[in-house]
């Protein structure tokens, strides 16, 4: 097959979304673990014991009162004294179980609603519409697909306890049943809003960068356009965060472990006015710092390493 077929595989787009949404989630763990703890409320960090020694009396701050650190590195600071380095990395294995699948479907079934709507001719290829119907036909299908690992992924990062992913869903069973495991599935499916943005960004500004290098007559515009594509991914990936954010923070709200019977936050439209009004409009971007600080590398990386991996394979393919 030529070489814009086979960028077009759903097998090829399958195993670079997986690689390159491994190598990410590697490297960008310890600040995905910050950002999940500054989006959830105060409760989900372990209580730290000071002593305060006076003439007569030692002052301890009781178990109840919960102090939520402030900024990336007063989280990470906490974590890491509280809890220990190895921390930083909770939710790693159920990450590396999820994000090699859910990044496989997600680029394969966008690239596929792509062709399928150019093939139908139900938008035109430039259409920035086709990159919005095949981003949020990837976004549903991959979060619908996902859901449990994701919670489970949450759930262990919000833990100041020390327990592995088996005993984590274990417990949510128990207490919950099947349907715990989809809590925040509600947020997800707003949050394809944010797919769709990212998409149709990336794609302007690829085909921006590509008809720049051709006018500045640089040669083999496929093949070594690497910085183009970390650099239009890392852009529109913020465009699109910083925009549909809040809905993460209601995800991880509506994920988090109570120890009520009444679980506070329920739905998502409760739980997005509830925070907003117990602790106003700032609460509904708690984190995002964090996440543009995760999300940016994490999406350059993964799109440079996609984007390669499509490349080798393809070569190799037209070579044999």
């Amino acid at each position: 097959m030529d070489y814009k077929e086979c960028r077009s595989s759903t097998t090829i787009n399958f195993i670079a979304g997986a690689i390159g949404g491994t190598s990410a989630a590697i490297i960008t763990c310890p600040l995905e673990v910050v950002k999940t703890r500054l989006q959830s409320s105060g409760e989900v960090f372990k209580p730290i014991t000071r002593q305060i020694t006076s003439v007569s009396t030692i002052t301890r701050i009781q178990p109840e009162q919960r102090i939520k650190p402030n900024g990336i590195l007063g989280c990470m600071r906490h974590i890491i004294n509280t809890e220990g380095y190895r921390s930083l990395y909770k939710g790693l294995g159920p990450n590396l179980i999820g994000v090699a699948p859910a990044r496989a479907v997600y680029f394969a079934v966008y690239v596929k609603s792509s062709k399928y709507i150019q093939q139908k001719g139900i938008v035109h290829q430039d259409n920035p519409l086709t990159h919005m119907l095949a981003g949020a036909s990837a976004g549903f299908v991959t979060h619908t697909l996902t859901a449990p690992i994701w919670f489970v992924k949450t759930r262990l990062q919000l833990s100041s306890h020390k327990y592995g992913m088996m005993r984590c869903i274990a417990k949510v069973y128990k207490s919950e049943g099947i349907k715990g495991f989809y809590r925040g599935l509600s947020a997800s499916y707003f949050g394809v809003v944010e797919t769709i943005i990212h998409f149709v960004i990336y794609e302007r500004l690829k085909k921006i960068l590509r008809e720049y290098h051709r006018d500045n007559s640089f040669d083999h515009l496929e093949k070594n356009q690497l910085t183009d594509f970390m650099l239009s991914a890392g852009c529109s990936k913020t465009c699109a965060a910083i925009f549909a954010y809040p809905h993460e923070v209601v995800r991880t709200r509506l994920r988090q472990e109570t120890r009520d019977k009444e679980r506070k936050y329920q739905k998502f439209f409760q739980t997005l006015v509830l925070v907003y009004k117990e602790e106003g409009r700032p609460a509904l971007y708690g984190g995002l710092g964090t996440k543009l600080l995760c999300q940016i590398p994490n999406c350059a990386v993964m799109f440079m390493v996609y984007e390669s991996v499509v490349f080798y394979l393809c070569e190799n393919d037209q070579n044999d």
